[in-house]
């Protein structure tokens, strides 16, 4: 890799606009998971919490399902020319692999590592340069929760595969679907995993996995945005608990409870919070396969592939437009 790389900065990720983002979190008291991967320390806690907890990394069913779901993709993608997107890229070890596979079968590769931390792009850069020469890789800062312009920000290399792992659990449904549904054209594809609840029972999948969140770890590195702002551990308590969403999804929130208020100041602004006021630092939604078609169709999207671990806890789908 040279000395110099080249990352495209999308406005959403603009000094003032992450500024107007953090205020407006800490206004509504839910705070917009970008700011878990602000720093490089942040980055580096996030890849070792997933080095140790991701099923991708612990099971081999689970690896299994991928290594399968980019077999068909590699298969289905005909054009000789294959320019994929990683939307969330994170440390661009899964998408590597799915390079890996399509320049087996002699295509020509052009990829965009994209994430809201630049740090994260550049470590998926540097993983996919085994794989795909450098002048092929275009990595892309973009925050997709406030990005509404993703078909303009990536037509020069608009994607003909959209990989999106392990993302969709942190994202409002009805919000992100219309932009990942707009990327993907009547020949393109969109391959993505989603956290499941295992089980027949939802509610009961939904606290069998509850412990996959529930850990220092996980503590450790969302507290870092609240250390950061000068909030100590001892002004209150992080809580995992489990939601049923207004579409009858269940989801882990993370809601840092005050024992007594304090104050903290962005620049000229004071935030206070009173005493058992809660701040949500986090949630992740789990779905079930069934649930997982009925939010793509309504969305035009359509599962032409499906690989569900052995577990339950985890599935890829592969989707294409109606």
């Amino acid at each position: 890799m040279k000395s110099i790389a080249n990352v495209l900065i999308h406005k959403s990720q603009f000094p003032e606009n992450i500024r107007r983002d953090l205020i407006e979190s800490l206004r509504s008291r839910k705070i917009n998971h970008k700011f878990h991967y602000d720093s490089v320390r942040q980055t580096h806690k996030w890849l070792s919490l997933h080095q140790q907890f991701s099923p991708s990394r612990s099971d081999e069913n689970v690896r299994a399902i991928y290594k399968q779901s980019f077999e068909v993709a590699a298969v289905k993608i005909k054009s000789k020319n294959v320019r994929v997107t990683g939307l969330g890229c994170g440390g661009g070890q899964k998408d590597a692999r799915l390079l890996k596979l399509l320049k087996a079968r002699g295509k020509e590769i052009f990829y965009t590592p994209c994430d809201v931390s630049t740090a994260m792009v550049l470590t998926a850069q540097q993983t996919a340069l085994a794989v795909v020469p450098e002048k092929n890789c275009f990595p892309f800062v973009c925050d997709l929760a406030t990005a509404n312009d993703l078909p303009a920000a990536l037509a020069t290399h608009h994607p003909s595969l959209v990989t999106f792992f392990g993302m969709i659990p942190n994202f409002e449904s009805q919000e992100i679907l219309p932009k990942l549904a707009s990327l993907i054209r009547s020949k393109d594809f969109l391959l993505f995993s989603a956290n499941l609840a295992p089980g027949e029972n939802y509610a009961s999948g939904m606290k069998k996995i509850t412990p996959q969140y529930d850990n220092t770890p996980t503590r450790d590195w969302l507290m870092t945005f609240l250390l950061d702002l000068g909030i100590e551990k001892r002004d209150g308590e992080l809580c995992f608990e489990i939601e049923t969403a207004r579409n009858g999804l269940k989801r882990i929130v993370a809601n840092f409870h005050f024992k007594h208020a304090r104050q903290i100041k962005i620049e000229n602004e004071a935030f206070f919070f009173q005493k058992s006021e809660a701040i949500r630092l986090f949630f992740s939604y789990r779905y079930t396969p069934e649930r997982v078609h009925e939010i793509l169709a309504a969305h035009k999207l359509e599962v032409c592939g499906q690989w569900i671990a052995k577990s339950e806890e985890e599935g890829v789908f592969l989707c294409r437009r109606k």
